[in-house]
């Protein structure tokens, strides 16, 4: 507050992601607004802005549950109000940052299969053109996923199997104890949904694999949105 070149909007705090209830944004507004309190109290100052952060969760399974942001949103809005109330504050202009929830159903991963390993009596493979390199996220921390034969979605899936990826790791897989059609064979096209938020962004060129393109699809319309890495653009910074 005593620098001349820096304007003290409010507040912002961040407390995880994936939330699908209102208690942890409820639970934190509260340690919150209490030391806008005491700042006003303390300093005279007045919060303008409080940024709550992001969170709100996404179906990636159908077991993870449907959420109405809209609903969870009145609620924590109607408990900072009552909260302000009760400890004579002026109600700051509030900010929430869906994210995830507002990007990630709007995309899916189309990978080709490669090969399909069926190991009697210990489990099965089904290997794929991309993996830890486009998505790291089952690699770094276990994310679920929910994945599609595209071509062949009116089949009857009764063959389990790890979807995995081209690296020479054994922590290159891109969902575990996945349901495919028996005849999945090379060439299929697996689909693995809701994942247009993070992936690209945590890509990598690990083992010197190109990134693969973004399109961006509009009812009847598409356009290349992030064009298809290539080897040349790999090496283009070696000197």
């Amino acid at each position: 507050m005593g620098l001349p070149n820096i304007e003290l909007c409010g507040f912002h705090c961040h407390v995880g992601s994936m939330v699908f209830d209102s208690d942890t944004f409820l639970r934190s507004a509260e340690i919150m607004l209490e030391f806008c309190a005491l700042m006003k109290n303390k300093y005279g100052y007045v919060t303008r802005i409080l940024d709550l952060g992001g969170g709100y969760g996404v179906r990636y399974v159908e077991s993870q549950p449907v959420i109405s942001i809209k609903d969870n949103i009145r609620q924590v809005s109607q408990f900072i109000k009552d909260k302000c109330s009760s400890l004579n504050i002026a109600l700051p202009s509030l900010r929430l940052e869906p994210g995830r929830s507002i990007v990630a159903d709007a995309g899916m991963t189309l990978y080709t299969v490669g090969t399909v390993k069926r190991i009697t009596g210990y489990k099965n493979y089904v290997s794929i053109d991309g993996g830890m390199t486009d998505n790291p996220r089952y690699a770094l921390y276990g994310s679920q996923y929910t994945v599609v034969t595209a071509n062949k979605a009116d089949c009857n899936c009764e063959l389990k199997a790890d979807l995995v990826g081209r690296c020479c790791e054994s922590g290159d897989i891109v969902q575990p104890d996945v349901m495919f059609p028996e005849s999945i064979c090379r060439k299929d096209i697996v689909a693995v949904l809701t994942t247009g938020a993070y992936n690209y962004s945590m890509a990598s060129n690990y083992n010197r694999i190109p990134r693969p393109a973004v399109v961006m699809i509009n009812e009847n319309d598409d356009y290349l949105a992030v064009k298809r890495e290539t080897l040349e653009d790999l090496v283009s910074n070696d000197l």
